[in-house]
C-alpha cells in the first residue's frame, strides 16, 4: 500500500480514537461535576405510556423529582434499566441534578462509569495503533 494512503488511513483512525477519548473524558467530567455540585433528591420512576405495539425497543422510564427551588421536573432516565436492577413503575431512586440545568442528572448507583472508561481506553488504543502505523509507514518510505 502506498505511504500516502497509509498516512490518510492512520490520520482518520487517529481522529476517531481522539474523539473516543474526548467523549469518555467529557462523560466522566459531567458525572463528577454533577456529583460534586448537584442537589441530592429522591425521584419517582414512571413508565412512559405505550404508544404502539410495533415499537420494538422499550422506552426508558421517566424520572419525576422536585428541585430545591420547588420546580417539578420529569425527565427521561439517563440510564436504561438492567435485568439485575430494573426500574419499575413506582420505584424510588436517588439522584443528583445540576442546579443550573435540572435536566442533567446522575442516578446514584447507576453511573455506569465503565462505559466512559471504555470509550477512553478504546479511543487511546486506536490512537496509539494509528500512530504506530503512521510511524512504520513513514520509516519504510
Amino acid at each position: 500500500m502506498d505511504t500516502g494512503a497509509v498516512a490518510v488511513l492512520a490520520g482518520i483512525a487517529a481522529f476517531g480514537g481522539l474523539l473516543g477519548v474526548l467523549a469518555g473524558l467529557h462523560g466522566l467530567r459531567q458525572v463528577r461535576r454533577v456529583q460534586r455540585t448537584g442537589g441530592y433528591v429522591p425521584a419517582l420512576v414512571k413508565q412512559p405510556p405505550v404508544r404502539s405495539a410495533d415499537e420494538s425497543p422499550a422506552p426508558r422510564p421517566l424520572l419525576q423529582f422536585v428541585t430545591d427551588d420547588g420546580r417539578i421536573m420529569e425527565i427521561v432516565c439517563p440510564v436504561a434499566p438492567a435485568r439485575r436492577r430494573p426500574l419499575a413503575d413506582g420505584d424510588r431512586v436517588l439522584l443528583r441534578y445540576d442546579p443550573a440545568d435540572p435536566r442533567t442528572v446522575v442516578v446514584e448507583g447507576r453511573e455506569r462509569l465503565g462505559v466512559e472508561r471504555a470509550f477512553i481506553a478504546g479511543g487511546a488504543v486506536v490512537l496509539v495503533l494509528s500512530l504506530v502505523l503512521l510511524t512504520v509507514a513513514c520509516t519504510h518510505r
